[in-house]
């Protein structure tokens, strides 16, 4: 399965991300563009659609734009998805890596959370949830308040983080930092196919 990010958003929906992500923050675009070693119109030409970012710039951005649990309350919403009773983690929005998980989804691991922590998880994912990807912006996923996505998964077990034959849940919200993450929960097990 390809390990990369870069199918979490097109290139349209990242500049939408920046421009956000860049006002909670109140930098200007001028700030950005030195960090990314371009000009201020760039990255304009970014948040407005008119220009996409190659794909190294791409991957820049996901790296500047990564959601973290460094607030208080960020940290205590790592906290509340690691006491959840059920299979449940949450994610980087754009980059895929593991913020925080579950005792319920960790028992379904091969590796303790701590190695998978700050992995990108994007390698791991069926079929299901790659054509589930594609779709989100269809769904609306990148508007200021996105439904929950629901939809069926085949297994993928013989891997360190395994998927579960499963209905999975994705909630998509944003940190005090402005950046997003997605809450992923494995529901109950399908009835076996006949």
């Amino acid at each position: 399965m390809n390990d990369s990010p870069l199918l979490s958003c097109d290139a349209r929906q990242l500049g939408r991300s920046l421009r956000l992500w860049r006002s909670l923050r109140r930098l200007k675009q001028g700030a950005v563009a030195a960090e990314m070693g371009v000009s201020q119109t760039t990255v304009s030409r970014w948040e407005s659609g008119g220009a996409a970012p190659s794909l190294d710039e791409q991957q820049a951005l996901r790296r500047l734009m990564a959601a973290r649990l460094d607030s208080a309350a960020d940290f205590e919403l790592g906290r509340l998805v690691e006491r959840a009773p059920v299979p449940v983690h949450l994610i980087c929005d754009l980059s895929h890596r593991l913020l925080a998980m579950s005792r319920a989804r960790e028992r379904h691991c091969r590796l303790p959370r701590a190695e998978l922590l700050g992995r990108a998880l994007w390698c791991y994912a069926t079929p299901e949830i790659v054509a589930q990807e594609a779709r989100l912006d269809a769904l609306g996923w990148y508007e200021p308040a996105p439904g929950a996505v629901e939809f069926d998964t085949g297994a993928a077990t013989d891997q360190d983080m395994p998927i579960l034959r499963s209905r999975m849940r994705w909630v998509r919200f944003q940190l005090s930092d402005g950046s997003f993450v997605r809450l992923v929960e494995t529901l109950p097990d399908l009835p076996p196919v006949t």
